[in-house]
């Protein structure tokens, strides 16, 4: 799946090429980050192993050795459905109004902005 590629420009394609060209460690690294993505949508756990194998040999390195070191979370978070997305939210949530109070209350206050009134 080659997202966005479509819609460059000529002059974008021509630089595109012309990198392409001039780093072949580059389109394989795309390649290997696109084979990783493909993986996590399509839930294929058993082209793991695999794809760590692949992309220990290109430049990231670094990321399938991280994949590798924690290979049974990573497997799990490809085969269930488990996600902890709501709370990563309410986090964010959380933090965005910790910072625009800075210096102005403290938790009472805070929890006043993120609760609600109590007599709702």
């Amino acid at each position: 799946m080659k997202t966005g590629r479509d819609t460059l420009s000529k002059g974008e394609t021509v630089t595109v090429a012309a990198v392409e060209a001039g780093v072949p460690t580059l389109v394989e690294a795309r390649t290997v980050v696109e084979g990783f993505h493909e993986m996590i949508r399509r839930k294929t756990e058993e082209d793991l192993v695999p794809w760590i194998e692949r992309g220990r040999g290109s430049l990231v390195a670094s990321f399938a050795n991280g994949i590798a070191r924690d290979v049974a979370a990573v497997r799990a978070a490809i085969v269930t459905s488990w996600s902890n997305g709501q709370t990563e939210g309410q986090i964010t949530k959380l933090k965005l109004v910790k910072r625009q109070m800075y210096g102005r209350g403290k938790l009472d206050l805070l929890e006043a902005r993120l609760v609600g009134p109590a007599w709702l």
